[in-house]
């Protein structure tokens, strides 16, 4: 959709709906650019600056090769979550400029700053559930050349398909692309594996409830406000709030400052949820890359280990309980019995908790001989963080287990231990969460035309009025930051989309169906399309790549 096209009438458009329309193509002052560029750069020297001061705190400097590599991980991280920015917080702002509450320019900026903050304020959850999705071996051999053809082709894959929808001026999920693009992946390393190799592939559970929020988020944004419109027409009799915007005379005060205040929301609760995605891949690729410095959350205080160590003593009498007799195995085979297990997901076997009963005494003994996890040494880092992170995973899968029948106490011994292999070993500097929120951010204040036109034009037949910018935006940020709470993936994309068709079907507007049939189509099409990406450039990778 080219900037020539964006002025010109819209079919099945009313003439009202364009005389209201904002002016677009209005030019950013070069001084803007040039803080752009500024601030773009100066993020990017403060990742290099904090990884070489991480790595070099640990005594471990990086060779300047491994540095260039780690570099380029990043910045296609980055980019992933630079172009996230500018395709899916463009709905966002979409109802604020097609309302004349804030310029076109002033929209984006804000909305970009809050992006930002809630990128900073998030608590993580998010951002390892994206993680968990990956094959076991991959997370753990994440180093390895398998590992590194695993992120490269993830987020290479996610980013050319939401780069090709945008062109297309198609609203679609970049967590729906990603999510996508981590299944591809699992798939062709299943089916690349030797035959008889116990190879994990899609954590299927995992995805399943990822799949039920990508589903369902959608029918809540359209119905959601849809009602809540309705809602407000029976409360609010305020004729203005229901007409569309008089050529670009801005709303009344009341009204411009509810509009700015839901936008605020989604932005924050975007970037509270979207952000998390690329940081949790961050971190994968900082764990491969420097696992003495990040492997381990070497920010955990010393004054933690004694209750630490106590709960893996009592996580390994209550797995040693259930062995029934299995005898205790070397470290090396039970490091192998549990990975197996986890990765074909059958943990509920006396030989696999003699196993755990072994692993969890080593966890132990390693911390208590060390002193904390802080001061694990770089020899060791690598062997007690995959131990701690298979140890967690059974961990969890034993505690939804509906066969296990763990008592009360037993219950909560196990999430003591667990909570405490979380904080071990998942854990996201604050460095990450700024270049994150810096890269959302920006991306916000870039590209964002095509897809405000999308959702401000051509959804419904008429243009937007100000009770349906709220109602979507409000049911759009409620749902999102709700997701957020329970540490699931969301699309904004999908329920601010189809939260504007909600309230024009509620309102009689009328939709625009060859729209929606895009977005219906992109919504299908991203996890096929994605996976296969995904899934090829993976083969090509791991035939590259040793």
């Amino acid at each position: 959709m080219s900037d020539a096209v964006l002025g010109e009438a819209l079919p099945g458009s009313a003439e009202g709906h364009r005389a209201g329309r904002p002016h677009l193509d209005r030019k950013a002052h070069p001084a803007g650019a040039i803080v752009f560029l500024l601030v773009l750069l100066g993020g990017l020297a403060f990742a290099g600056f904090s990884i070489l001061k991480d790595t070099a705190s640990v005594g471990q400097p990086l060779a300047i090769g491994a540095f260039a590599f780690l570099g380029l991980a990043l910045l296609i991280a980055l980019g992933f979550e630079f172009v996230n920015g500018f395709h899916d917080t463009a709905n966002a702002v979409a109802t604020v400029i097609y309302t004349h509450s804030l310029p076109p320019l002033v929209a984006v900026v804000w909305s970009g700053f809050f992006n930002f903050l809630g990128v900073l304020v998030s608590s993580g959850a998010v951002a390892y559930g994206i993680v968990t999705l990956l094959p076991v071996e991959l997370i753990l051999q994440v180093g390895s050349g398998a590992g590194y053809a695993m992120i490269f082709s993830l987020l290479l894959a996610a980013i050319i398909w939401n780069l090709g929808t945008w062109a297309m001026g198609i609203p679609n999920s970049s967590s729906h692309a990603l999510i996508g693009s981590i299944m591809g992946v699992g798939l062709a390393n299943q089916l690349m594996a030797p035959a008889g190799q116990a190879t994990s592939g899609v954590d299927w559970t995992q995805a399943t409830k990822v799949f039920t929020t990508l589903l369902v988020s959608p029918l809540v944004g359209f119905i959601g406000s849809a009602l809540l419109l309705l809602v407000m027409m029976v409360l609010i009799k305020s004729k203005k709030l229901y007409t569309a915007p008089e050529g670009d005379k801005p709303p009344p005060l009341w009204i411009r400052g509810l509009l700015i205040l839901t936008c605020t929301s989604v932005s924050y609760g975007h970037g509270s949820n979207d952000g998390q995605k690329g940081m949790g891949l961050i971190m994968l690729i900082l764990i491969g890359s420097a696992p003495t410095a990040y492997a381990l959350n070497r920010t955990m205080p010393d004054s933690s280990a004694p209750a630490f160590i106590a709960a893996a003593h009592k996580a390994h009498d209550l797995f040693a309980a259930r062995a029934n007799g299995v005898p205790p195995m070397d470290i090396v085979a039970a490091r192998s019995k549990v990975g197996d297990a986890l990765k074909t997901k059958k943990v509920e076997d006396p030989a696999v908790y003699s196993a755990l009963a072994v692993v969890s005494n080593d966890i132990a003994t390693n911390v208590q001989n060390y002193g904390s996890v802080r001061k694990v040494p770089a020899a060791a880092t690598p062997n007690l963080r995959n131990d701690m992170y298979l140890t967690n995973d059974a961990v969890k899968d034993l505690s939804k287990s509906k066969n296990a029948k763990f008592s009360a106490d037993e219950t909560k011994t196990l999430k003591t231990y667990g909570d405490g292999l979380t904080k071990g070993t998942r854990f996201i500097p604050d460095w990450v969460k700024i270049c994150v929120a810096l890269a959302l951010g920006l991306g916000t204040m870039v590209g964002w035309k095509r897809i405000v036109v999308t959702v401000g034009e051509k959804i419904g037949k008429t243009h937007l009025t100000y009770g349906q910018g709220a109602a979507a935006e409000v049911v759009a940020a409620v749902t999102i930051l709700a997701a957020d709470n329970f540490g699931l993936p969301v699309s904004t994309t999908h329920v601010l989309s189809s939260g504007v068709a909600g309230t024009m079907a509620a309102n009689g507007s009328g939709l625009q169906w060859s729209t929606i049939r895009s977005i219906a189509s992109a919504w299908v099409l991203t996890l096929p399309a994605a996976m296969a990406i995904a899934g090829g450039l993976y083969f090509i990778l791991r035939h590259l790549v040793h």
